[in-house]
C-alpha cells in the first residue's frame, strides 16, 4: 500500500527536485477550447439585465461573467474543502 503524501511533503520533494531537469517529465501542452455559447430563457435574461443595471455594470454580459466567475470560485473552494475533510478523515 502506498503512503499518501501531505501537501507539505509534496512541496518539499518538488522544491528539492526543482533544479534537476532529469526529475521532470516532458512539459504538457494544453490548448484552450473554443468558448461555449449558451442561451437563457427570456425571463431569466430580463432578471439578469435588471440586476446588471442595478449594479451599474456596463453590460449584462459583463455582469453575468462576473457572477459566474464568483460562483465557480465558490464551488471550487467548497470542493477543495470537502476533499480536505475527506482526506483528514481517511488518515
Amino acid at each position: 500500500m502506498t503512503k499518501r503524501l501531505s501537501e507539505s511533503e509534496i512541496d518539499q520533494i518538488v522544491t528539492a527536485q526543482s533544479g534537476d531537469d532529469s526529475a521532470w517529465e516532458a512539459p504538457v501542452r494544453v490548448q484552450r477550447t473554443a468558448p461555449t455559447a449558451f442561451s437563457l430563457p427570456v425571463e431569466l435574461a430580463a432578471r439578469a439585465a435588471f440586476l446588471a443595471q442595478l449594479h451599474r455594470t456596463p453590460s449584462v454580459e459583463d455582469w453575468l461573467r462576473r457572477v459566474i466567475q464568483e460562483r465557480v470560485e465558490l464551488e471550487e473552494a467548497a470542493f477543495i474543502g470537502f476533499k480536505r475533510s475527506l482526506a483528514a478523515r481517511a488518515t
